[in-house]
């Protein structure tokens, strides 16, 4: 079991490595479209740069978009609406009507004194007559029809037509033909006042307020029900057939045909026939054995793309290809980004320029570095061209904006920086697509200012990528620049609490932080993530400040009073106390990662030299002096640990001498060296002497003399 679990173990990194990238692949291939791919690439406005092309087959010259929507529009210009008339609720408004008005007249008759009888007939009959004329009004509007419009036909005006259906026969009427509720109420209300005055039911001068009440009671709109009503069913049914009867085609090419030669302008109309051609020619080849070969085709395609950036991890960040986490997170990005392209090429309403493509390029820089940013756009955008109904201007324009996001963006130290990106980002599609389509159409008054839209929607969803960054961080420990300068802010509340606890190793913190910056910078390492490490590096001293000399105001030292073992235990601890407080206030790996390699496996020299001058013939036990590391593993860790040993030790000097600075930065580092400190640090012997040489220069500048001004010497009194 051992002898097969060992090969295994050994290889296992690799294996889960190639199954992330065939995982990869695969998922980009099923969202491959199926079908085959046309060989030439053409544009409208631009001539034809192939060979002569001959049809190798019959096929129909399909219409456009706009030619078959504004045939579409004709057609429906004769088009008429269905609505069908309800006869049935005749007899129930009325009979309705009659009961409630019936029950309503005492009321009437007691709450409204203009009523009267002047007439022959006596007030109840008169009361009686009024509700038969009513009911007779509501027969003859329900007779000409009270229609119901839907929702999608309330702006339409008087002349607007339709069918109506009564019984078997379907008949065309205006809308001026018949009532609306409303209408239908007024009309009713007038005819009622008129009825009334006519009867002498009603004074002429009578208060307009008082009937208005008066009708209200009557409650007559509960009586106006529509009869006429919209058939969504058999309206539907007509539009369709309309539509069916235009052809989708508009002549036809011969097997033989020539369609067009070299140098020949694409035009509107060869534009549409090479589409038409282009979308025949690509269905055809779905047979059993053209399908195959598509698929073995695309199969090569997308295992090229993947291995190439197999390659260009393994040959050019192979820190990036030795981290599992980091492969997988790149490969996530690249098939997230396939991903969006696949849905906006399925359907239609999601243009291909809303898609966000530059979120790519700018999340792998915060992480990373501008070169994998690029090589990783480009691959993903040349991945997602085939997808594009045009796959050259797509990948022109993408690769360009990408380009200038990860130009504009460096570093992203504040928020305010992505949103000034995203504004460039649109002005730049905006640029190279007014560019592209001045060139292709020779007229900006075709160009569709909706494409400006979608710029500005892309800039929009563009903003969400400090969301992005964020799961990322969370889902994989990733440290962002952002990030980075959050926790580097002196306000940060566990560094104002060393600022009060600790002020001396604050100040030590900031100077360390300085030196290891401008070291880093020189050798091309992360400045800010440095930054951040030398600023939390000795939290730890914050459980005991005076026990550390920089604390020490008054010049008493309590080690000193301490056994030499207590005393190295005692300053070791602030190892073990830094890591822990950094976790209880949960701040990054990374940055427990330079607490806890700052000193290394090296010595507490203090306590460990006296020790061995005190007890010349005794061996001393090194886990009582030596610090627990690990060692620092990388380019920043290690500078870390050289600023840290070189600013304290320029603190004890006397002469602060160029040749005493670089005497001390040489025997600081060789004496790192010597203990094998950087064993597992990624430096060369040329930037070790890079970074002594920044150390030296920046430690003249610090301790630099001043010039000394002389005394003015009191003149002797003039005799």
């Amino acid at each position: 079991m051992k002898r097969i679990l060992t090969p295994l173990t050994a290889y296992g990194k690799l294996t889960y490595k190639i199954l992330l990238f065939m995982v990869a692949a695969g998922l980009v291939l099923y969202m491959f479209p199926r079908s085959g791919k046309f060989r030439y690439e053409y544009a409208k406005g631009r001539f034809w740069k192939h060979s002569v092309l001959i049809a190798g087959f019959d096929f129909p010259i399909i219409k456009t978009p706009e030619q078959l929507k504004t045939e579409r529009d004709s057609v429906l210009r004769f088009f008429r609406p269905y609505f069908v008339l309800d006869s049935s609720l005749w007899d129930q408004d009325l009979s309705r009507f009659d009961a409630d008005y019936q029950q309503l007249v005492p009321q009437l008759r007691d709450d409204y004194r203009f009523l009267h009888t002047g007439g022959r007939y006596p007030e109840r009959v008169m009361m009686l007559k009024l509700g038969h004329h009513i009911q007779n009004r509501l027969k003859n509007l329900y007779q000409r029809g009270i229609i119901e419009l839907p929702e999608s036909m309330a702006s339409v005006d008087e002349h607007f037509e339709f069918k109506l259906i009564r019984g078997n026969f379907a008949e065309p009427y205006g809308l001026s033909e018949m009532y609306t509720p409303k209408n239908a109420y007024r009309v009713l209300s007038d005819q009622v006042r008129r009825y009334m005055v006519d009867s002498l039911l009603l004074d002429v001068s009578a208060n307009s307020s008082e009937y208005a009440s008066f009708v209200s009671r009557l409650q007559l709109n509960r009586y106006l029900n529509p009869s006429v009503k919209y058939d969504q069913q058999r309206s539907d049914v007509e539009r369709q057939n309309l539509q069916k009867q235009l052809s989708t085609t508009s002549g036809a090419v011969r097997m033989g045909q020539r369609i067009i030669g070299p140098g020949e302008m694409v035009d509107d109309q060869m534009m549409q026939v090479l589409d038409s051609y282009k979308a025949a020619f690509e269905a055809n080849l779905l047979g059993d054995a053209g399908y195959t070969q598509i698929l073995i085709g695309q199969i090569l395609i997308v295992v090229s793309f993947f291995t190439g950036v197999l390659l260009f991890l393994y040959f050019f960040r192979h820190d990036v290809y030795q981290s599992n986490k980091s492969v997988l997170f790149i490969l996530m990005m690249m098939v997230g980004m396939v991903f969006l392209a696949r849905v906006s090429s399925t359907f239609y309403y999601i243009p291909m320029f809303v898609i966000p493509f530059t979120m790519l390029p700018i999340t792998v820089r915060t992480f990373f570095d501008s070169r994998l940013a690029l090589f990783i756009h480009i691959m993903t955008i040349l991945l997602a061209s085939f997808f594009a109904q045009n796959g050259f201007q797509f990948a022109f324009i993408q690769i360009l904006v990408g380009v200038t996001a990860i130009f504009s963006l460096y570093r992203i130290e504040r928020r305010s920086q992505l949103l000034k990106t995203s504004i460039l980002i649109v002005l730049v599609y905006m640029l190279l697509y007014t560019s592209l389509f001045l060139w292709q159409e020779g007229d900006i008054r075709k160009i569709n200012p909706v494409v400006y839209g979608h710029f500005a929607f892309n800039g929009g969803l563009l903003l969400l990528t400090y969301l992005v960054i964020y799961i990322i961080e969370k889902l994989f420990g990733f440290l962002s620049d952002v990030t980075l300068a959050e926790l580097s802010n002196t306000n940060h509340p566990l560094l104002l609490k060393m600022a009060e606890m600790a002020p001396g190793t604050f100040h030590h913190s900031i100077q360390v932080g300085n030196l290891a910056v401008a070291a880093v910078k020189k050798i091309g390492g992360n400045p800010l993530l440095v930054y951040a490490g030398a600023m939390y590096h000795d939290i730890g001293k914050m459980e005991a400040p005076s026990m550390f000399t920089e604390n020490q105001l008054s010049g008493f030292n309590p080690l000193t009073e301490m056994d030499l073992e207590d005393g190295a235990r005692m300053v070791i601890s602030h190892i073990e106390n830094g890591a822990r407080l950094a976790r209880k206030h949960k701040l990054p790996e990374q940055i427990i990662d330079f607490i806890v390699t700052h000193q290394g496996t090296t010595r507490t020299k203090y306590f460990y030299n006296t020790y061995v001058n005190r007890h010349p013939d005794k061996q001393p036990d090194m886990t009582h002096f030596q610090y627990p590391g690990p060692i620092p593993f990388s380019k920043e860790t290690a500078v870390l640990m050289m600023a840290d040993s070189v600013e304290a030790a320029s603190r004890s000097l006397v002469n602060y001498s160029d040749e005493e600075i670089d005497r001390l930065v040489e025997r600081i580092v060789a004496d790192q060296i010597e203990q094998g400190q950087f064993a597992d640090a990624p430096l060369t012997f040329r930037e070790m002497t890079q970074v002594k040489e920044v150390f030296k220069q920046r430690l003249k500048i610090m301790y630099h003399t001043r010039i000394q001004y002389p005394e003015i010497h009191h003149r002797q009194a003039s005799k």
